[in-house]
């Protein structure tokens, strides 16, 4: 399927590696300029290496008040269109929801809701008509999952917000969630430790018997990011190997 991306430009935020990685490659395979950020400047070095030239990026802290106007000022002035955003950013500290500090509960409500809500204010005025933003939540919005304290309360919220705007701002911009499950990334690595024991348990409880691999999730995000889709909207797409036992 040809997505219609080769005169588009998309933002992908967390996108030097993991999910918005592999969101950036299949955008940039279909044709579109892409401009990537994250914390880590040499991570994201590599990442526009692999992504090609059309590729920029902007090391900046998505969890710091500034970052959206930041990353609006550089996406206006490199890409100049912005045709659609992964609002993606990292997941909170595992853990159980009352051992949690206040620090803690406050560090995870800057970095998951309110870096989320920076950026999709910053940028929705900005999206070209008939773009998108998108949403990476996770499972944990429609059944929580032991030892993600944090992710259980906010992605949830997150995911009313992203109900709320596709309705607000319909029908310039489509609003959509995708709900990641295991997938075989950096941050599964640390959720596991490691352990060959722990990852095989986790893998048997999906049932397709294995971890996703990042690039089909990418290639959902494309595709939902994409003209392709132009008529979905306030929609919440599972990737998850079909661990969500729920039809809705």
């Amino acid at each position: 399927m040809d997505l219609g991306l080769s005169d588009h430009a998309y933002v992908v935020t967390a996108g030097s590696r993991g999910l918005g990685f592999a969101t950036a490659q299949a955008l940039a395979g279909e044709g579109a300029r892409v401009l990537v950020a994250s914390r880590d400047q040499a991570a994201l070095d590599r990442a526009c290496s692999a992504l090609g030239p059309d590729a920029a990026s902007l090391a900046l802290d998505l969890a710091a008040p500034d970052a959206a106007e930041r990353l609006l000022g550089c996406a206006v002035d490199t890409l100049g269109r912005i045709d659609g955003v992964l609002v993606n950013v990292g997941g909170p500290v595992p853990g159980r929801s009352l051992d949690y500090t206040d620090d803690q509960w406050q560090a995870a409500i800057e970095g998951v809701l309110m870096a989320s809500v920076r950026l999709m204010r910053a940028f929705a005025p900005r999206i070209a008509q008939g773009g998108a933003m998108l949403a990476v939540l996770s499972t944990t919005v429609r059944e929580p999952i032991e030892g993600l304290g944090a992710s259980n309360v906010l992605r949830p919220g997150l995911a009313m917000l992203v109900k709320e705007l596709s309705i607000e701002l319909a029908p310039t911009v489509r609003v959509n969630g995708i709900l990641p499950g295991r997938i075989a990334t950096d941050r599964m690595v640390a959720l596991t430790q490691g352990d060959a024991d722990a990852t095989h348990a986790v893998e048997a409880s999906v049932p397709l018997g294995r971890l996703g691999d990042p690039a089909e999730f990418g290639r959902v995000a494309a595709f939902l990011l994409s003209p392709a889709a132009s008529y979905v909207t306030g929609a919440f797409v599972p990737v998850d190997g079909g661990i969500l036992r729920a039809p809705w």
